[in-house]
């Protein structure tokens, strides 16, 4: 652990019981998945290990999410509130995250009666252009689900389990290797071979930033952002 991490364990406003409440939410759908409580040993587990650490109120003793059922959340980022004393953990679960086996401890609604409340909805219609991008770029939504997994199971004589053995240097040079490609398929021309090495160096973008703990969501909403800025003339 460094020491970065540790002086920011030592200056979150812990409780009078020592905890601290912890949200936990689904790095992709950005789903709220449960709510616990975590002590300073359970956050330095999980920043250890890179999966939830949480402490039971109930048992008196440390709990690792999934350690029993399976159920494991791989960290992809953690973020501590304005005042210090709530955690954001973000997440990608390995199955569901409440032991009834729902995917969230939240799937139980409370209906709404406020008229206008009723009449707005929750969610604004989208277009037939935005539900089509929805299922057009499924794939990468699957393809960073994948990755997760072969980082963590690491099954033998998979390619993806290779480069995340190797480390950061051999994925980064996998990275310039396949923009070096893509760039000379499309200076030749070769829309054929352009899909592929494109396809490649997505794959290896991929690769990275699972590595590097960065969701794809980030990188959306970045795109996002800079889609919304206004223009300079």
């Amino acid at each position: 652990m460094s020491q970065e991490q540790e002086d920011i364990i030592q200056g979150i406003r812990w409780n009078e019981s020592g905890l601290l409440p912890a949200v936990v939410q689904d790095a992709r759908s950005l789903e709220v998945l449960m709510f616990a409580y975590m002590n300073p040993e359970s956050l330095r587990l999980s920043l250890e290990s890179g999966q939830t650490w949480f402490w039971s109120r109930s048992r008196s003793e440390l709990w690792h999410k999934g350690g029993t059922s399976g159920n494991t959340q791989a960290i992809t980022s953690i973020y501590y509130d304005c005042d210090s004393d709530t955690l954001l953990v973000k997440v990608l679960p390995e199955g569901p995250a409440c032991h009834t086996g729902e995917n969230t401890c939240f799937y139980r609604e409370i209906p709404l009666s406020h008229p206008a409340v009723a009449a707005q909805g929750t969610e604004p219609a989208r277009t037939a252009a935005e539900q089509a991008d929805e299922g057009r770029f499924a794939v990468l939504g699957e393809l960073e689900r994948v990755i997760a997994e072969r980082e963590i199971e690491r099954p033998e004589g998979a390619y993806t389990t290779y480069l995340f053995d190797k480390g950061v240097d051999k994925i980064l040079k996998k990275v310039g290797e396949e923009a070096s490609e893509t760039i000379i398929a499309a200076k030749n021309k070769d829309n054929a071979e352009l899909r592929l090495e494109v396809s490649d160096l997505i794959y290896h973008l991929l690769v990275l930033l699972q590595e590097r703990k960065l969701p794809l969501d980030e990188i959306m909403e970045e795109l996002s952002a800079r889609h919304e800025r206004p223009r300079r003339d």
